[in-house]
């Protein structure tokens, strides 16, 4: 495997040829005067180009590193030198393997568009899901970046692994950050192992620690692993972390529920300021990105393109078209594809449970002092307290207790006992009254109990439940008395019942959700704050869902029923609702605004799949605070919702316009742009109703016709022994692989989650398939009775598994320091293999061509049409014939000078495209102007991206492969001969 490298003699000075330097993946490399592999190759602005290799030659094999040409000498293997060799291996097996792999080593070049692996992961083949991966590989964006907005439920994590699963295959995806909420670390990174086989290392502050007890003092703990999961709490710590987020560039970071980095000055804020121009890739997730301010979401869209948005008070839909993708489950293309894999959701189910006569005695007061109901003053001077006293009550008396004990302490800590001697008698009056109060004394405990037994919750049951409270106090009290009114007894009473709210710390959250979703688990209910009600997937083993008290917000509501109600549910969802009602005349229950709200809720689920644009605030804590500032003014509940989309309230009508382009007709169908000229599928916009349709067929150069047949003849190459040295075991019938890993492999798995690890004892033994309903039946048995851990034992091997990448690395260096293998094929002179390569000045490739030169100077640029019509494959034969190379290599200069020349005279057509789509976002930043020294910054440092972005001036690098040679034995009209005219430009 060799390349060729343009001299600063040649073009150019020396510094821009430094920088321009060209490092393929798949190209061996001589440094320190031993060979390497390279893996990926990216410049800096101080040591030269990073060049990531793995050792080939004997005494570095299977070893890592990183070399920088700045401190190195790193020296591309001169094609010219190639040394042409025998290949004694059956049917060329060899040869094969070899062209395989440096096929499969080779990132795609940007131009193409198509996806190249939606087919190959554990997932349901759902168009819809593949669009933000196809709007990120668009070029309608200058680099990788976009904000997922579908709404709850429809796979947003499915998402972003299709996205970074072909950014991989891109030579874009080295190196990985994700950012989530604490309590779904483990959920995201075990779909991106379990779906995609992308391996994600868990990182929390006490992991982080560690590291920096292996690792030499100063080195930056981040660069320890390549791809990395970590809590957007853990790294929010600008001051621990900052400086070495500072120091380090990603290929692509994906935040996730991003609308909590909106607030400007705020830790989570400032983390996305040093993360986003320290990416290529940049992947936001959010199913509520808006808070209702304009300015707030132009942020927040400057973090993936800070020129998309001239007047961040004006702008609408088609200025960021390129960068955002919004659906519902009522959108037509979610909704066609869907039919049968998602049930619909039953009613949301108010259950009256008419209030005790403590309670009523409650109600009493509370309409009597705190909430008049003839309209006379409240005894509180802040006008919003006695509705936080309301909400308190209507979610159980022991919260109510906590918020009067808590009131009383304030008010005594002031200096001016006549203000506040009212308002304290009120209060102690309300401490008598739920003084001695206990579950009997409450009726939505006892309708509760009765609601849960109806549906099967027992000690006898395997029907599960969450339950979601807005109060912890709440939450603590149920768990105290609910497990016995349920007739749980002894350690049954402990283990069927698991608490979680914000106060835990990310381990614990973690390990409550994963009990949940294993059917082996003795946990039943699950009674939980708001905290879940954001990203957490409770559906794998539950379907009803009980508000105990009911949040005063559509988008609260909304988001809760959204853990059970999302894709991959096997049963119709069920939805309950405690409904506390009172007596007491001008009492303010729950059917004043919970009940209306659910019903509201319900009716814009069914007619535009999300109640976020009702309000037109967009925010959990506005819709609440709104609705009790109009309960003041005396509005009901359905006034204060459709007043300020009428346009009551002054200065909403401007707001409503701008938003409805990005909410309001979520559900349309997308509609298909133009492909471009040239055989290029580019479109230019997929954003919130209009979408992409990018062709998606086979875009992988491939000899072998599957990973698995590949895989199978690597192991019998590499491993002939296979057998005695790996243990390996296989099961014809099922497609079961067994096998016990090399240490060079372990080396490898150091990048699985190390619960993985532990769990299934990958270390002593590997069990893996490339049969996909085996692989989807194992991770369903992890979830299932008896299981103990929720990851799965055999795992899928798709082309990015390290397994399948191990022993592509190997197949490589098979073949000594710049040799060539001679293959006796059916053609009718011999003909070069050669790969041709044009880069940018970021080291990616921009267009990638794989030939067949003979000695006259034809050319065919579809190798592996070439490989087929010569009868290169399985079932060939190796007479093991003795050719003599010399002549051979001595046409080599001219065969290389012929592949060049073809590739300058195709060079612009091939061109055309990408350049035509970064003169386009040239021209829009030409347009783009901002008042201050920090737009021009911004405005340069984009345009030279832009140009960065362009193939560079460069001769193309190019690769001597193997040759193809004619078979004496055979008579003239079995040999193929190669066309001067090429296969497909």
């Amino acid at each position: 495997m060799t390349a060729v490298q343009t001299s600063p003699e040649q073009h150019g000075d020396a510094s821009d040829a430094a920088g321009q330097e060209q490092f393929p993946a798949g190209a061996q490399v001589l440094v320190r005067d031993e060979v390497w592999l390279v893996r990926n190759a990216v410049p800096t602005t101080d040591d030269g180009t990073r060049v990531e290799v793995v050792g080939v030659s004997d005494f570095v094999r299977d070893q890592e590193a990183v070399f920088f040409t700045g401190l190195d000498t790193v020296e591309l293997i001169d094609p010219r030198d190639t040394r042409l060799i025998a290949d004694d291996s059956p049917t060329y097996r060899r040869s094969r393997l070899f062209l395989e792999a440096v096929l499969r080593r080779t990132a795609l070049p940007q131009s193409e568009r198509r996806l190249a692996l939606a087919d190959s992961f554990l997932l349901d083949p759902l168009p819809y899901q593949r669009r933000p991966a196809e709007l990120a590989l668009s070029g309608a964006n200058l680099r990788p970046r976009l904000l997922i907005a579908d709404v709850v439920g429809l796979g947003k994590t499915l998402e972003i692994g299709l996205t970074l699963a072909e950014l991989i295959r891109r030579g874009r995806g080295e190196r990985i950050l994700v950012v989530t909420p604490q309590h779904v670390l483990e959920q995201f990174q075990h779909e991106l192992w379990t779906r995609f086989a992308i391996p994600l290392v868990r990182l929390d502050s006490v992991g982080i620690e560690r590291i920096q007890r292996e690792i030499p003092a100063g080195r930056n703990p981040f660069t320890f692993f390549k791809r990395v999961i970590v809590s957007i709490d853990t790294l929010k710590n600008t001051d621990q972390y900052r400086h070495h987020l500072e120091q380090i560039r990603w290929d692509a970071v994906v935040i996730d529920e991003s609308h909590n980095l909106i607030n400007r000055g705020s830790l989570r804020n400032q983390l996305a300021q040093t993360l986003a121009p320290r990416t290529d890739a940049l992947i936001l997730a959010s199913a509520t990105p808006h808070n209702g301010d304009a300015r707030s979401f132009a942020e927040l869209i400057a973090l993936l393109d800070p020129a998309a948005i001239r007047d961040p008070e004006n702008y609408r839909a088609e200025d960021i078209e390129h960068l955002f993708i919004r659906r519902t489950k009522v959108s037509t293309e979610v909704r066609e594809q869907m039919k049968g894999q998602w049930a619909d959701r039953g009613p949301s189910q108010a259950v009256h449970c008419p209030a005790t006569p403590a309670e009523e005695r409650i109600f009493e007061e509370l309409a009597a002092v705190w909430l008049p109901r003839d309209g006379s003053p409240s005894v509180s001077s802040v006008p919003l307290f006695p509705y936080t006293l309301l909400k308190s009550f209507l979610s159980s008396h022991v919260a109510l207790k906590a918020t009067v004990s808590a009131r009383i302490k304030t008010l005594e800590k002031k200096d001016d006992p006549r203000a506040t001697a009212a308002e304290l008698a009120a209060l102690r009056r309300l401490a008598e009254l739920t003084a001695d109060l206990t579950e009997a004394d409450s009726a939505k405990f006892a309708a509760l109990v009765e609601q849960l037994k109806g549906i099967g919750v027992g000690p006898s049951s395997d029907t599960r439940v969450v339950v979601f409270s807005e109060r912890v106090q709440t939450l603590e009290w149920l768990a105290t008395v609910l497990p016995a009114a349920l007739g749980f007894r002894g350690r049954t009473a402990k283990d069927c019942l698991r608490v979680m709210h914000g106060g835990l710390s990310d381990e614990q959250q973690m390990r409550v959700v994963e009990e949940f979703g294993l059917a082996g688990a003795p946990v039943r209910i699950l009674l939980t704050g708001d905290v879940a009600s954001e990203g957490v997937n409770l559906h794998r083993q539950c379907h009803h869902l009980v508000h105990y008290d009911v949040p005063w917000s559509l988008i609260r509501i909304e988001q809760r029923n959204g853990r059970i109600d999302r894709y991959g549910q096997a049963h119709p969802p069920q939805f309950r609702a405690l409904i506390l009602t009172s007596g007491t005349e001008g009492a303010k229950d729950d059917t004043l605004v919970s009940e209306r709200l659910l019903e509201r809720e319900d009716q814009a689920h069914r007619s535009l799949g999300t109640a976020e644009a009702v309000t037109g605030l967009y925010r959990a804590e506005a819709e609440e605070k709104s609705l009790i500032q109009d309960l003041l003014r005396g509005r009901t509940v359905d006034e204060s919702l459709d007043g300020r989309r009428s346009g009551e309230d002054a200065g909403t009508d401007a707001m409503d316009d701008f938003l409805a382009d990005f909410f309001g007709s979520v559900g349309d169908e997308p509609q298909a742009e133009d492909a471009e000229t040239d055989g290029q599928s580019a479109p230019e916009t997929a954003g919130g109703a209009t979408g992409t349709e990018v062709a998606t067929g086979s875009v992988l150069p491939r000899l072998f016709d599957s990973t698995a047949h590949f895989l199978d003849e690597a192991l019998r190459e590499v491993y002939p022994d296979a057998r005695d040295r790996l243990d390996l075991d296989r099961d014809e019938q099922s497609g079961l692989l067994s096998f016990r890993p090399p240490a060079d492999l372990l080396h490898r798995l150091k990048a699985l989650p190390v619960d993985y690890l532990r769990e299934q004892r990958l270390r002593e033994r590997l069990l893996v398939t490339f049969n996909r309903r085996l692989a989807q039946h194992s991770l369903q048995r992890a979830r299932e009775a008896g299981s103990t851990s929720s990851w799965p034992e055999i795992s899928l091997l798709t082309d990015l598994h390290p397994v399948v990448e191990w022993l592509t690395d190997k197949v490589l260096v098979r073949l000594g320091r710049q040799e060539a293998p001679m293959i006796t094929a059916e053609v009718a002179e011999p003909t070069y293999l050669v790969q041709g390569v044009y880069s940018n000045a970021l080291g990616r490739p921009t267009v990638v061509k794989w030939m067949g030169v003979t000695r006259s100077g034809a050319v065919d640029d579809d190798m592996v049409s070439l490989l087929r019509r010569s009868g290169v494959g399985p079932t060939m034969a190796n007479k093991l014939r003795h050719r003599d190379p010399a002549p051979l290599a001595a046409a080599i200069p001219a065969v290389l000078e012929a592949a060049e020349a073809f590739m300058e005279r195709h060079r612009d057509a091939w061109d055309r495209p990408l350049r035509e789509s970064i003169e386009r976002h040239k021209l829009r930043l030409g347009d783009w102007e901002q008042p201050t020294l920090a737009g021009e910054h911004t405005k340069r440092r984009l345009t030279d991206l832009a140009d960065d972005l362009l193939t560079t001036g460069q001769r193309p690098m190019l690769r001597v492969l193997a040759v193809l040679l004619p078979d004496p034995d055979a008579p003239p009209a079995a040999s193929v001969p190669l066309s001067a005219t090429p296969a497909a430009l």
